[in-house]
């Protein structure tokens, strides 16, 4: 027995909001992960975000991220 019309569309709406979430994310992570002035930008705008970039990291074994940039960025105040 099929799944009421209602139903299947907002199933397939749901699996494409997840789709474009993910997708987003990614780009987000790709953006910060290849840009420090990128990651820079997110520091003054929304720094939760790139803590969590962070953090992400840091799990995953990549170390010291978080101090080059302050390092960098505080010579580039200088």
């Amino acid at each position: 027995m099929a799944p009421p019309p209602r139903a299947s569309r907002l199933l397939k709406a749901l699996v494409a909001v997840e789709l474009l979430g993910l997708c987003g994310a990614y780009g987000l992570f790709h953006m910060m992960n290849n840009s420090r002035d990128f990651r820079n930008t997110v520091n003054r705008r929304f720094p939760s975000i790139l803590e969590v970039y962070y953090q992400s990291n840091e799990w995953a074994g990549v170390n010291g991220i978080r101090e080059r940039d302050h390092e960098a960025w505080s010579t580039k105040q200088d």
